[in-house]
């Protein structure tokens, strides 16, 4: 019997989770990459939510990422804002209609149902083998980790809140919860 890669196994997740993904966004009118898109703007935190950083996490060219945030933001899912210390930077939301759409279309039924089949307590050690194989492909394709904001080696717990070690600012809770493109592992 050939033994299974890890390749292996993750290119068939991967094309599990692109089949739901596809079921749901036909649903909705939607492209994969649109809901990819509302996808990553619900996660990420104020370093993140640029174009440039969306470009980054998606690994698509800045044209199909500019014609598809043109499409959300006409369709009403999104907002764009201009920064208001630099007003080169565009900072990208979602609004409640993309909010909704996300909720409905997030393909995680299948998620559900496998997390069910897996004991409780196997679940923790899936978790963090995914993570390990993760990281491995992000340094191997030298990419951002893209990582949670307070799991970043400059993430810095104070007495009266939170702080990138990066770049000196404050961070919400919100903030320390979701991605970041400046996430750096040691």
């Amino acid at each position: 019997m050939e033994k299974v890669t890890v390749f292996d196994v993750i290119e068939r997740m991967s094309a599990l989770i692109r089949s739901e993904e596809r079921k749901k966004c036909t649903e909705f009118g939607l492209q994969s990459v649109h809901l990819q898109v509302l996808d990553y703007l619900s996660r990420c935190n104020k370093y993140s939510d640029t174009p440039a950083a969306l470009t980054n996490y998606l690994g698509m060219t800045r044209g199909t990422v500019s014609q598809t945030l043109l499409l959300l933001e006409k369709k009403g899912y999104i907002k764009k804002t201009t920064d208001t210390v630099d007003r080169r930077v565009v900072h990208l939301s979602l609004l409640p209609e993309g909010k909704a759409t996300l909720a409905k279309a997030r393909p995680c039924e299948l998620f559900n149902q496998a997390s069910d089949l897996l004991q409780a307590n196997e679940l923790p050690r899936y978790d963090e083998a995914l993570v390990t194989v993760l990281t491995a492909l992000q340094k191997s394709n030298k990419s951002h980790s893209f990582g949670i904001c307070k799991t970043c080696q400059f993430f810095t717990l104070l007495s009266d809140g939170y702080l990138c070690g990066l770049t000196k600012e404050p961070l919400t809770e919100e903030d320390s919860e979701k991605i970041c493109q400046e996430h750096s592992i040691l």
